[in-house]
C-alpha cells in the first residue's frame, strides 16, 4: 500500500521486452536502503515487485496487463519516474491510501500557469469519470492530488500543482500529450458502485423504502 507522497525521482536505466515480460531497471539511489527481493514499490504509481537488486539498481518484471494499463511499457533508458516505497503501519499518511492498481492512462490536454502553481487538465478514460469528484482524491503517476475541476462532458479533470509538488516529482517536465497513470480513490469507487447496484436492484430499493 502507498500514500501518493513521492519519495524520489529516479532514472530508468534499462527496459527490455521478451517472452511476454517487460523488464525494467531503475536506479533508486538512497531509496534502495533496506529493500528486499519481493518488496512492492510504486513506480509512476504502479505497484511492481522487486525481482533483482544490484547496488542501487533495482529490477522489475512487468506482465502484459501492467504494460497495457499503464505507461511503464513506454519507459526508455534515461527517462525519470516517480518512486514511493510501501508505507509501514504507523507511518504518517500525508496523501491518501493507494493500492498501486492502475485503472488506466490519462492524457494531458492542457497546462496553464496560475501565479505560483500550474493547472493541469487531463482527459480520463470515460468509464472512470464516475469515481472522480470535485475536491475528491485522484492519483496521477503516483502523486496524490485533489481534483480542482471536473468536466464530465469532456471526460476531463483539472488538478493544481504547487511548486513543492513540481520540485519533488516528474511533473516539472510534464507536457501536453503526455500519458500518465491514473488510480481512482478506492473508497469513492466502492460507494459509487454500491449505490449503482442498489439503484438497479428493485428488491433492495423496496426493502429500504
Amino acid at each position: 500500500m502507498f500514500t501518493g507522497i513521492v519519495q524520489g525521482v529516479c532514472n530508468v536505466v534499462s527496459s527490455e521486452t521478451g517472452a511476454g515480460i517487460t523488464r525494467i531497471a531503475v536506479d533508486l539511489g538512497g531509496l534502495v536502503a533496506g529493500l528486499e527481493l519481493g518488496a512492492s514499490i510504486a513506480v509512476n504509481g504502479a505497484c511492481v515487485t522487486t525481482t533483482e537488486i544490484d547496488g542501487s539498481l533495482v529490477g522489475f518484471d512487468l506482465i502484459k496487463e501492467t504494460v497495457e494499463l499503464s505507461n511503464l511499457g513506454e519507459l526508455a533508458p534515461g527517462t525519470t519516474v516517480n518512486v514511493e516505497r510501501s508505507f509501514r503501519v504507523g507511518d504518517e499518511v500525508g496523501g491518501h491510501i493507494l493500492s498501486g492498481h492502475i485503472a488506466g492512462v490519462a492524457v494531458v490536454s492542457d497546462i496553464a500557469s496560475d501565479g505560483g502553481h500550474r493547472l493541469v487538465t487531463v482527459v480520463v478514460p470515460r468509464e472512470w469519470m464516475a469515481y472522480l469528484l470535485l475536491k475528491g482524491f485522484v492519483a496521477l503517476n503516483g502523486v496524490s492530488l485533489t481534483i480542482a475541476e471536473v468536466d464530465r462532458s469532456a471526460a476531463a479533470i483539472v488538478v493544481s500543482l504547487i511548486p513543492e509538488t513540481l520540485a519533488r516529482t516528474t511533473f516539472n517536465r510534464l507536457e501536453v500529450g503526455d500519458r500518465i497513470n491514473l488510480e481512482v480513490d478506492s473508497q469513492t469507487q466502492a460507494i459509487v458502485d454500491t449505490v449503482r447496484a442498489a439503484l438497479q436492484d428493485e428488491s433492495l430499493l423496496e426493502a429500504i423504502r
